[in-house]
């Protein structure tokens, strides 16, 4: 079979590392391929015809009418550990095999990244950094956030990457954590060796001082942050999402950061990447902006692009796929 590798909408992978396009080259033609984030179906199938192997980012959208009209893929290798993007019962019965990042290799890099965002937020970081460059030093006093010392860290979604950024907070500033997942690694919260409850979100967010998002997107997280969640938030937490953007109601959030439930956000996901330029959380005072760069690190990348290669080299010399997500006969 020839091959024909597609890199759709990925800006990260194989740029820092050539040498992992260089092993692609060698097995066949490789381009990369950008549509809209929102893409999908006929159009999705029409954007990679001729193409039978694909490297993906979180978007565009591989759903079953995609698969109906492109039966000639054979592979589709995730530049990530999600997959939401994905349908994958159509993807089995069209014969294609889903692969995605391993766990682990995410798990330090997209954890820190939370942390990271959540203390910018806290403290004011990036505020006081366009101050200072602007000259605008007497300001200073202005700038006056928060600490975590002690306080109370809500967590919904406390699996792979949830439980690193519990480790990391509860160990590293004493804080005692409430977490919601319908998971409960209870050996793992024993040997923490810190306050450590799991329960509901109204539990969750009625008591924290600080909630971070790390769940998987799926229709019984969708909007798992609602207006009448917010109703029942502590007043002044602070939130952080770097998991996926429809966890939250955005018009509620909105409205939570009005009222003042809800202190500040910092998020590094976006309902559409990238998304509009008018999108209510851009410049907004009490909101902190990623563009989607929690894995980002150089251990980061290089982990997910060896992932993505080996794939398609497994796939190529018929060996056993690692995490894939569908079963083909």
């Amino acid at each position: 079979m020839d091959y024909r590798i597609a890199i759709v909408n990925s800006s990260s992978f194989g740029t820092r590392f050539p040498d992992q396009m260089d092993r692609l080259r060698k097995i066949g033609e490789v381009e990369r391929v950008r549509v809209a984030g929102t893409c999908c179906g006929a159009e999705l199938a029409k954007a990679l015809e001729g193409f039978n192997v694909v490297i993906s980012s979180v978007t565009p959208f591989f759903d079953k009418e995609f698969f109906e009209n492109k039966r000639d893929l054979v592979l589709l290798s995730r530049h990530g550990i999600g997959y939401n993007n994905i349908d994958i019962p159509a993807a089995e019965e069209a014969g294609c095999l889903v692969t995605t990042v391993s766990p682990l290799v995410e798990r330090d890099p997209v954890a820190e990244g939370a942390v990271a965002i959540l203390l910018d937020a806290m403290r004011r970081v990036s505020d006081s950094h366009v101050a200072a460059n602007e000259g605008r030093w007497a300001e200073r006093a202005s700038f006056v956030g928060n600490g975590l010392s002690g306080k109370t860290l809500g967590i919904i979604g406390c699996g792979n990457i949830g439980s690193r950024v519990v480790e990391i907070l509860a160990r590293g500033y004493d804080m005692k954590v409430l977490a919601c997942d319908p998971v409960h690694h209870d050996d793992w919260a024993a040997k923490l060796g810190v306050p450590f409850e799991y329960t509901d979100v109204d539990t969750v967010v009625a008591n924290c001082d600080v909630l971070t998002l790390n769940a998987d997107l799926n229709p019984t997280s969708f909007h798992i942050l609602n207006a009448d969640v917010f109703s029942k938030m502590k007043k002044g937490c602070y939130v952080v999402n770097n998991a996926r953007a429809d966890l939250i109601d955005q018009s509620a959030m909105l409205a939570a950061l009005e009222d003042g439930t809800v202190k500040a956000l910092a998020i590094d996901v976006m309902h559409d990447e990238p998304p509009l330029p008018d999108d209510p959380y851009f410049n907004h005072p009490q909101v902190l902006v990623c563009p989607h760069i929690s894995a980002y690190t150089e251990e980061g990348l290089r982990g997910m692009g060896e992932k993505c290669v080996g794939d398609v080299e497994r796939f190529v010399n018929g060996e056993a796929p690692v995490n894939a997500k569908t079963k083909l006969a």
